[in-house]
């Protein structure tokens, strides 16, 4: 069994990475892919996925004010976008500004779905403006909101650049036929250590972190229920696309009977980062942005993606209902799904991008980040990845009860 470790960084990507704070705190989400090596359609690893995305009811339209407001209200995840280190501007945001003349808002007060969820929906329900015209959720969470009718249909003719989504990301069960969003970035879930703490170890498997007695009171797992669940489901030999109630229980039995024998000190969200550079942590579940980034400083860490399979992340744009500037916002998914502008995202984040033609123009930037794995997959990394599939509204309740009462119990 192979261990997956991370290429080296350039100087480029180091000095991107060293100024990145991940803005995963409680999300996930991605995909079943092909075996081609392309991304497949979008499911997630992330929190509670809902089931049929079809909307309950049309969602609520105001009149758009794009024309005669040249304004576009936008939240995103902290640090999910390409940052001026010596002047703390966003290049691209400017760039977006300086082009089309529209000024745009941006906020980093998405640090959660459900928290985010909780503060916008009392607005949608009664249909009312949440004060944003574009934001950035996970996967099921796009669902959810689709299902419930708070979101608007995007007008393809203002997003002429959707010529180069990723062909096989056109068409997701969360959103078939992206009528209501589009993909912003993606990542993998793996199992990330330090060689410090573990004896010089790797650790390439679920069963090592939940078992070795070496990594006793040294283990964190993910808060997120499909990223820990996940992975321990593959390594078990299930099908996420196919698992069953029976599946995710066992595979709870086994997670906590690891933390009742002491194996687990704890459930996390990103707050594993410096404990792991520590090495208070010897080993854990991480998102793979994560330790690109903490790689930068302490470039020992090491990092698997277990060969059995593994899950991946989407977070995508999409516009609420009662958003006052409508056109404006997809103008803006229009300019970000330019390669040559994503490609500064991509350079910054360190994450997946959905953007064909990134990777040629990283190529002429910096080779050494056009050719890392975890953000150009290649065709056997994106094989072994899985999606957890599409949950129905009892099941997202149930299964959330069970991962609840392991991480608090």
């Amino acid at each position: 069994m192979s261990d997956r470790q991370l290429p080296e960084l350039s100087p480029l990507t180091t000095s991107f990475a060293r100024a990145a704070i991940t803005r995963r705190t409680a999300l996930t989400g991605l995909a079943g892919l092909a075996a081609t090596g392309l991304l497949a359609a979008c499911g997630s690893p992330g929190r509670n996925q809902s089931a049929a995305p079809a909307a309950s009811q049309a969602p609520s339209t105001a009149a758009d004010l794009s024309d005669s407001e040249k304004l576009v209200n936008w939240s995103n995840w902290p640090q999910y976008i390409d940052l001026d280190e010596e002047g703390g501007g966003r290049p691209s945001v400017e760039a977006f500004t300086k082009q089309t003349g529209i000024k745009v808002n941006y906020n980093e007060d998405y640090n959660d779905n459900d928290e985010f969820f909780a503060k916008v929906r009392p607005l949608l329900e009664a249909g009312q403006d949440t004060g944003r015209d574009v934001w950035v959720s996970t996967d099921w969470m796009v669902a959810r909101l689709a299902r419930l009718g708070y979101l608007l249909p995007l007008d393809m003719v203002n997003i002429p650049n959707l010529g180069n989504l990723e062909p096989s990301l056109k068409d997701v069960p969360f959103d078939p036929g992206r009528k209501y969003s589009l993909p912003w970035q993606s990542g993998f879930v793996g199992i990330a250590y330090n060689p410090k703490a573990t004896g010089g170890r790797k650790v390439t498997t679920m069963d090592q972190l939940l078992h070795d007695p070496a990594l006793k009171g040294k283990v964190t797992l993910l808060t997120e229920l499909r990223d820990t669940v996940g992975l321990v489901l593959i390594e078990q030999g299930k099908n996420l696309a196919t698992v069953t109630a029976e599946d995710f229980t066992a595979a709870i039995a086994v997670i906590q009977a690891a933390k009742e024998a002491g194996q687990i000190k704890g459930f996390t969200g990103n707050e594993y980062t410096k404990p792991l550079a520590s090495g208070d942590t010897a080993a854990c579940a991480a998102w793979t942005g994560d330790v690109v980034q903490l790689r930068a400083d302490n470039p020992e860490l090491g990092y698997t993606l277990p060969e059995p399979g593994f899950s991946m992340f989407s977070d995508n744009l999409v516009i609420p209902a009662m958003a006052q500037h409508k056109k404006n916002a997809e103008t803006l998914i229009n300019y970000y799904y330019d390669p040559s502008v994503m490609a500064l995202v991509a350079a910054y984040v360190n994450y997946v991008s959905p953007v064909v033609g990134v990777k040629e123009v990283l190529v002429k930037q910096d080779p050494d980040i056009a050719n890392n794995e975890l953000i150009f997959p290649s065709a056997e990394t994106l094989s072994r990845a899985q999606v957890f599939r599409s949950l129905t509204a009892e099941e997202e309740t149930s299964f959330n009860r069970e991962f609840q009462a392991l991480v608090t119990g």
